[in-house]
Order: structure tokens, then C-alpha cells, then sequence
């Protein structure tokens, strides 16, 4: 076989090495301990990785507060307040961070069961649309009910600085053969972006439609 082939082949190989390793999101779990003191936050941490895309290095965090007793407004006493957050910086070269975005949301002053949590097993790092830039996937349950209620349900993904969401409520069994919520619908961004995040955001729902419960 004529060498020179052989190299030209082998330089193909190589450069098509190359671009699948750029292709690919870099993910590594982050110890507390390893954030820098600079970066403040709330709550405690569920999820906390490193990643690198085409964008750059960036940091993601993601906590809960779980239930706190808090003076209410109602007449009844003492209300319960429970929040989730996340926060994703990116590590500039001289070792700063840059906050790109964050999300919370809560339950106030709540007096019957009370819920505010991350559905374990949804959060990723993923590049469905193959672009090098990660999409970073968060789900999770908000509850304030004194009897069988579903709960808020949501799918909140970042694509860089671009919001998508997911809204709806988790199935919940209400009698022999009688269930309740589990419908959701798409925001805009969802609606207009590639087939292959709604595709993700489909089968992230239905395989986590009964959400969890803590009691």
C-alpha cells in the first residue's frame, strides 16, 4: 500500500479524533471543600460539578434548604418556608468567576405538608444538539397540601445563557383507579428549539411522572 496514503489516512483519523474530544461535554463531581470562598450560595449542596464546553470552564451548583420554621403571615402560627437554588459561574483563565445565571424557586409560610425538592437521578450535563455547548438539566417538586394534591413539577434547562422550562404537575393515585395531574406544557423556548430537547424533556417527564415524596 502506497505510504503516503497510509499517513494521509492516519492524519484523518487523528483530526476526527480531535473533533469528537472537542464534541464532548467534560463533567467532574466538585467536593464542597474544592469551591473557592469567593463563591457564595444557599442552602445545601445536591449537585456540584465542573464542566468544560466550547464556552469555556464553569462551575454549577445546586442546593436545597429543606424545611425551615419561619414567623407566617397566616393567623395560625408559625409558617414553614423550603427553597431550591443553582448557580453556574464560569472560570475565567485567571481563576475569577462570572455568574451566567441563577435559579430559585420556593414555598412560603406553608402549614400542611411541605415540599421543595430535586428529583434524584434528572440532573445532566448533556450536548444533544451536538453544538459544544452544554445543556445543563434541572428537575424538581414544589408541594403545599393537606391532602392527595399533585405537586408542581419542572424541567428548568440552560443552553449558555438560554432558559427552557417545563411545567406541570407529578401523577398522584386519588381513588380505585382515579389519578390526578401529570399533564405539562413547554414554554417557547422549548417550543421553538431543536426536536431533540423536547424529545430529552418527554422522556425525562414520563419516567419521573409520580415524582418523589419525602413522607
Amino acid at each position: 500500500m502506497n505510504m503516503h496514503y497510509i499517513k494521509f489516512m492516519s492524519l484523518l483519523i487523528l483530526l476526527s479524533a480531535g473533533q469528537i474530544t472537542m464534541a464532548q461535554i467534560s463533567v467532574t463531581k466538585v467536593n464542597k471543600r474544592s469551591i473557592p470562598a469567593s463563591i457564595k450560595y444557599k442552602g445545601d449542596i445536591v449537585n456540584s460539578v465542573r464542566f468544560t464546553d466550547s464556552e469555556g470552564e464553569h462551575l454549577l451548583i445546586a442546593t436545597e434548604t429543606g424545611i425551615t420554621d419561619t414567623r407566617g403571615d397566616s393567623e395560625d402560627g408559625n409558617g414553614r418556608d423550603a427553597a431550591l437554588y443553582a448557580y453556574q459561574y464560569t472560570i475565567k483563565s485567571n481563576g475569577s468567576q462570572q455568574l451566567n445565571w441563577q435559579m430559585v424557586d420556593f414555598v412560603k409560610d406553608c402549614q400542611v405538608d411541605l415540599e421543595a425538592i430535586y428529583i434524584p437521578g434528572t440532573f445532566a450535563v448533556t450536548d444533544l444538539d451536538k453544538n459544544g455547548k452544554a445543556e445543563v438539566w434541572l428537575m424538581y417538586k414544589t408541594l403545599c397540601t393537606g391532602d392527595i394534591s399533585p405537586g408542581e413539577m419542572k424541567i428548568i434547562m440552560h443552553e449558555g445563557g438560554k432558559k427552557y422550562a417545563v411545567r406541570g404537575q407529578n401523577k398522584v393515585k386519588v381513588g380505585q383507579g382515579e389519578y390526578d395531574g401529570g399533564k405539562y406544557t413547554f414554554d417557547d423556548a422549548f417550543k421553538s428549539g431543536p426536536e431533540v430537547f423536547r424529545k430529552y424533556a418527554q422522556d425525562l417527564w414520563k419516567k419521573n411522572i409520580w415524582g418523589p415524596r419525602t413522607d
